[in-house]
């Protein structure tokens, strides 16, 4: 188990029973490694910097009980943003209809990067992306990093997502 997969099964318990849904946990630096906890409200509402304060609080305190990370390191809380990873089965779901970039760790179809539009999964537990040219089917568990693409479609949804939580 990696120890971004080991922070994730500490602090994840704590994040839910806050309100919040973890979306990623990443180590990155050798001489001062910054942690990153990517976060957001499990009611959907816009991140604020109180909820980035309190996650911080709550999981600098599971960290200094726990101390998975020996050695001086910097925690950045923040939110996942528009154009957000996609880290979870349940985001290729909720995103289907959005414009993705997908990387996988071994070539699909003789690539590696792919661009298109999120339709779910299918029942072989493959990402749906249409492109230009058709479908093209990526297994999940091939996945090695993705995410939306900044699009005027994305920012209206977005946007009315907010206006949804602010009327």
């Amino acid at each position: 188990m990696s120890i971004e997969d080991r922070i994730a099964a500490l602090i994840a318990p704590s994040l839910e029973s806050m309100g919040y849904e973890l979306v990623r946990v990443q180590l990155q630096g050798q001489k001062r490694p910054v942690l990153q906890i990517m976060a957001e409200r499990a009611d959907r509402a816009p991140m604020t910097v109180e909820d980035c304060a309190d996650i911080s609080h709550s999981v600098s305190a599971l960290l200094d009980v726990d101390d998975p990370i020996s050695d001086a390191y910097t925690l950045e809380v923040s939110s996942p943003g528009i154009d957000r990873p996609l880290t979870r089965r349940q985001d290729y779901e909720r995103f289907s209809g959005f414009e993705a970039k997908i990387e996988t760790q071994r070539p699909v179809d003789g690539r590696k990067r792919f661009r298109g539009r999120l339709l779910g999964f299918d029942a072989a537990e493959q990402v749906r992306l249409g492109q230009e040219d058709g479908e093209v089917l990526i297994p999940y568990a091939d996945i090695h990093r993705a995410k939306l693409v900044l699009t005027d479609e994305l920012i209206a949804a977005a946007q009315l997502e907010q206006d949804d939580h602010q009327g």
